[in-house]
């Protein structure tokens, strides 16, 4: 009896609870015939100051508009859990707290939209897994955080209009249509509309995905307003999205050497990709299965331009498959894929040696194979250069009948008892032929270090000019990353490249069959690359000093040959004859007139009356015009 009693008061408040309606808010129950129905509750009173918190639970749209409304707390629809519709439009909005929409787990719209809100808390949309819209159009934002990316995944309306966005992340376009490589379809459901109008862009390369899809024709992405422009840079102000070129914004292209590669069971693979773009690209190496690759260097030799080696130290077959090189700056990406194929098997069982039965001539040839485990090998196994295609090594030639001397030719044709002290024996000759390989190098030497090579020398002593080794340099100390290359014994040196400088290395000749921690090793220095570079400046600034003085005393040699040719030329040219000419005075004829006007009278004279002087000679001269009724008188 108490429990029908408590049952009925619990089904009285439910009921109580269902039909109560805020006292600022207005509730409208949309019935059907069947009975049931959907409710909707509007709160626009302007003296409302915070969120209402006894709304109906059975509530599927909530509005609240213009009101005095600031912030909107944590968990304040948290027993709304059939909401399916949320406006708070046109308040006075701020602040907005991570877990304002705390269990909205079916909520499918939400806009915000006309409030002066700055910061969104993005990780809230976890909690609304179903979000279709999300309208935050006239607010205040300034970014969009990159944590808010994978939230936005299921999105199908985005207005971001009329806010104080410069930029977005470059990774945000990545989850939309074409950049997610999902194939374009007329799929209406498929569409993304977003709203980016009326924000002060900064055109550069962190939008050029944006760009691009406004310059696009057919694309899934719908644009509110296609007429987007640049606010920055100066040289792009007030230019069209659709007509904007973009500087020093390239996507990125990636290219590999080879695209399948046949390797060894057990050898050593460098996987080499190269990529460039502006800016420069980073590169990322994953599997087949989409895991990341941690054994990879990377280095940027210029602007622009980037590689990547990945490396991979005794392949296996669960080593074969793809391995994809990506890569990506904020222009876009670009992938390459390398696949592996593993050569080779492993023996892990001997095979069945045939006991001798009876005696005679069909007893004798019977001989036993040891059993070869590739895997375990004390081989070094070679390694694939970037982009080539590796050959099988010697430890995966078939193996060859172990042949000894005479005495171990008669220790085969006895019974089973024996063959444990021939398995020592050839043990025994195995270590030693270790041993000697080991010693037969000697004589290691560095030279000709440069800032990112050395060489290498040695003496192969008692190996012969065609026994492989392996040569292993790595930073000392840094066993991770160790590098290795294949070269014969005669050769006698071999160039160590890629190095860092100013930096220790350890390098070590490793011949077939040595003995691990036999072999000889080498420590040496690289140059350090910052003393080339004071020196280049040094030699830089002494030329620039010198060079001047030089050509001043060039100057001053060509001045004095010149001035002394002058001397010698005014010389010769004073000791040339000279021409003087002189004008002839004399008196005129006597008349009646007893005033006369003119007493001299001058005549010209002709080539033949000039008179030569000399430079030489002295300033008397001859007459050359004598007049006979006057005295003549010449004038220079």
């Amino acid at each position: 009896m108490h429990r029908l009693l408590c049952l009925h008061v619990f089904l009285c408040c439910l009921s109580m609870a269902l039909s109560f309606c805020p006292s600022q808010c207005t509730c409208v129950f949309h019935g059907r015939v069947d009975g049931t129905g959907t409710r909707s509750v509007l709160c626009n009173d302007p003296d409302m100051s915070d969120i209402p918190v006894n709304v109906p639970v059975d509530t599927i749209k909530l509005r609240v508009e213009k009101t005095a409304v600031r912030r909107i707390p944590t968990e304040a629809f948290y027993y709304l859990v059939e909401l399916r519709y949320l406006w708070i439009t046109y308040n006075s909005i701020t602040s907005v707290d991570t877990g304002s929409f705390y269990n909205l787990k079916v909520l499918h719209e939400l806009r915000l939209d006309g409030n002066m809100i700055s910061v969104f808390p993005w990780e809230s949309l976890k909690e609304m897994p179903r979000l279709k819209t999300l309208d935050l159009h006239n607010n205040r934002l300034t970014s969009v955080a990159p944590e808010a990316i994978p939230y936005l995944v299921n999105i199908t309306y985005l207005d971001l209009s009329s806010n104080k966005l410069t930029t977005l992340p470059s990774d945000l376009m990545d989850i939309w249509p074409p950049f997610n490589g999902v194939p374009i379809s007329s799929n209406a459901s498929q569409k993304v509309v977003l709203g980016l109008q009326d924000n002060p862009w900064f055109c550069d390369c962190k939008i050029s995905k944006l760009i691009e899809i406004s310059k696009m024709a057919d694309t899934p992405v719908i644009l509110m307003d296609l007429f987007l422009t640049c606010a920055t840079p100066d040289n792009l102000a007030g230019v069209l999205f659709q007509r904007a070129e973009l500087e020093n914004c390239v996507k990125p292209s990636v290219m590999t050497s080879a695209t399948k590669i046949t390797s060894p069971l057990g050898s050593n693979v460098l996987l080499r990709c190269d990529a460039s773009g502006s800016p420069t690209p980073a590169l990322y190496w994953t599997k087949s299965d989409g895991s990341p690759v941690n054994n990879t260097v990377q280095e940027s030799p210029g602007e622009g331009i980037n590689w990547s080696i990945m490396s991979l130290h005794g392949i296996e077959h669960k080593d074969a498959g793809n391995y994809s090189c990506k890569a990506k700056n904020v222009a876009g990406a670009a992938i390459a894929t390398i696949s592996l194929t593993v050569a080779g098997t492993t023996s892990t069982t001997a095979p069945p040696v045939r006991p001798s039965v009876g005696t005679g001539p069909t007893s004798q040839g019977t001989a036993i194979t040891p059993p070869t485990d590739i895997s375990k090998s004390p081989l070094t196994a070679p390694t694939a250069l970037p982009g080539s295609l590796t050959t099988p090594s010697a430890a995966q030639k078939p193996p060859k009948s172990i042949s000894g001397n005479s005495s171990q030719r008669s220790s085969f044709k006895e019974t089973k008892t024996q063959q444990g002290g021939i398995g020592k024996k050839l043990a025994a000759d195995e270590k030693s032929k270790k041993t000697d390989s080991s010693r037969g190098l000697k004589d290691l030497e560095i030279v000709e270090q440069t800032a990112d090579s050395a060489v290498l020398l040695w003496t192969a002593g008692g190996l012969l000019n065609d026994a492989p080794l392996t040569v292993v340099y790595s930073p000392y100390g840094e066993d991770d990353s160790k590098r290795t290359m294949e070269t014969k014994a005669g050769s006698g040196k071999v160039l160590l490249d890629g190095l860092s400088p100013g930096m220790r290395y350890s390098v070590c000749l490793v011949a077939k069959g040595s003995t691990t921690g036999k072999d000889p090793c080498i420590d040496f220095y690289t140059e350090d690359s910052g003393q080339n570079i004071l020196f280049f400046i040094i030699s830089s600034i002494a030329c620039i000093l010198v060079l001047p003085l030089i050509a001043l005393l060039i100057y001053k040699i060509i001045a004095l040959y010149c001035k002394g040719s002058n001397t010698s030329l005014d010389t010769n040219e004073l000791e040339k004859e000279s021409y003087v000419k002189f004008e002839t005075i004399s008196m005129k004829q006597r008349t009646l007139n007893s005033h006369p006007t003119e007493l001299w009278a001058r005549r010209p004279t002709n080539e033949s009356e000039r008179l030569l002087l000399c430079s030489r000679s002295s300033i008397d001269s001859q007459m050359t015009y004598k007049s006979d009724s006057s005295r003549s008188e010449y004038l220079c």
